[in-house]
Order: structure tokens, then sequence, then C-alpha cells
């Protein structure tokens, strides 16, 4: 809920979507408490179920058709019962009718049997200041940005332009000569060439446009309305930006780039470290393909 701005932008796993989401494009606080659902119900069934054939089940007492059976023996029926029941409260289609977060965590506290087991612990993660502080080689990218060198970022993203929106923007090629689009492509042009210019507050007005006009998506136009937006002194809303692109093209190394960045000017520096790990394995991952 932090990173979206007066409730209009999501950025999750959108393959279940909260209800109100579909009805309204925007999202309220029990929207993310619905998500949380979608989750603990992933969790318990080792499988992607929709939430309405999941409360179909549930109602019809045939909950235990949904526990994966690799987690036979590691819990009670009665703590079993206690998670269905939750995830099924959490997915009610009116948001009043969900749980708020604390009256969950209160839920969830006595299910916790190994309380005092660090959970790196229980997940088999190695811990120690050896793996902290484990040293990473980052591309100039993410050296700019784990520098926070925002100069260095707009030479960059201007030197590489438009080529990794290659296969996203061209799907609406055959609508070019309609006026709406190219009123829409002429916004983008005019940012670009503000962009250029530095000429910062202007590039975020033409960007906007360019955006919410929703008939193209570019996930350069978010990286570049991120980088204006941290020039500007508006960390929050570059991180808003960043998290888009990468809801655009999850496997961009320059959408995580730019999310450490927005981090960094956050004030965030463990969470960026972290978010520029990501993006240098994607792009050793990219390179190795």
């Amino acid at each position: 809920m932090k990173n979206s701005r007066d409730g209009k932008s999501y950025s999750t796993n959108l393959a279940f979507t909260p209800p109100e989401y579909l009805r309204t494009g925007r999202v309220i606080p029990e929207s993310v408490v619905y998500s949380f659902g979608t989750l603990l119900l992933d969790l318990l069934s080792g499988k992607h179920i929709p939430p309405s054939h999941a409360l179909d089940l549930i109602r019809g007492k045939n909950f235990l058709m949904l526990m994966d059976s690799c987690l036979e023996g590691h819990f009670s029926n009665d703590d079993g019962t206690e998670l269905v029941r939750l995830a099924s409260r959490c997915l009610q289609y009116e948001p009043r009718e969900r749980p708020n977060a604390k009256s969950l965590v209160a839920s969830l506290t006595p299910l916790q049997k190994e309380a005092e087991v660090p959970s790196y612990t229980l997940m088999g993660i190695p811990h120690g200041t050896a793996s902290t502080k484990q040293t990473i080689t980052l591309t100039p990218l993410g050296e700019a940005c784990s520098r926070l060198d925002l100069t260095a970022i707009h030479e960059i993203l201007e030197k590489v332009g438009y080529k990794d929106d290659e296969g996203i923007a061209n799907e609406l090629s055959f609508q070019m000569w309609t006026d709406q689009i190219q009123e829409t492509l002429n916004s983008k042009k005019r940012g670009d060439a503000a962009f250029r210019a530095k000429d910062f507050p202007t590039a975020i007005e033409c960007y906007t446009h360019f955006i919410d006009g929703g008939t193209m998506v570019s996930p350069t136009v978010f990286a570049r309305r991120c980088l204006c937006y941290l020039l500007s002194d508006m960390p929050q809303e570059a991180l808003g930006d960043a998290m888009q692109a990468q809801v655009i093209s999850p496997d961009w190394p320059t959408a995580f780039y730019l999310q450490a960045a927005a981090l960094f000017g956050l004030g965030m520096n463990n969470d960026a470290q972290e978010t520029l790990k990501d993006g240098t394995n994607l792009e050793a991952k990219k390179h190795r393909n």
C-alpha cells in the first residue's frame, strides 16, 4: 500500500486480483489482505487455485482436498482447519468482511510452533557476516544506481533508448494511424525531448500523459519518469514507477536497478542492496542465455 499512489497502482502478482480493483481500478488496505489470502492458499495447497474455486471447496467441507500432500504429518487437523478458515476470511468478495492485519497476526501467532527458531534456520538459508557482506560485480547502470549517480543514470538511459521495449510497444502497431495513438506517441516524443534537455518537470508531465493514455505499454517510459522523479527529489514516486516497469517486464534488470536507486533515496539501504543483487543476477542470467 505504501507504494500505491492514491490507490491507483497495484504492484503484485495479478493472477488473482482483488475484486474491488477490477471494479474500480483502486486498491484499499483490505486489498492487501485479499492478496495475503491468495498467498496463504498457495502455501497450503502447493498450487495456484482460483479463490472462487477454493471457497466453493471450503463451503462444501472439502477443504482437505486443498492441502498439499507434502505437508501431511507436519500439522494437526485443527491447525490446518484454522489456516484454511483464515484464508477463506481473507478472500471474501466484500472488503468489509475480511479481517484486518492485527486480527490476522493474532490468529496466526498461536499456530507458530517454532517461535524461538529464526526464519533463516527454518528455511535453510545461510546466515552470517560472510553471506551478508557478499561482494557483487555491478554493471555500469547498477554501479550508477548504487552510488545514486543520477547524471550517470541519465546518460545510460538516454544512450540505451527504447531497445528494451522491443516486442511490447509493437503489439498496437496496426493502430498507429488513429488520432488517439498519434497523440499518445506525440506525448512520448515531447517527453523524450524534455528528458534529453534535462527539463524533468516537463518530462514527467508528458510521460504521465503517455502512461495515462493506457493504449501502449512501455517499461522504458516508466524507467525514464522514475529517474525524473528521483531528480525532482520524489523517491517514493520513483519507486512506484520502477516497480511498474518490473510488473511489465519482470526479467528486466534496469527495473531492479532503478528500484535500488529509489530505495537508496528513501534511506532503505539494506533493501536497496538486495534489489541490486536481484538485478545483477538477472543480468548474468540474460548474458548466459
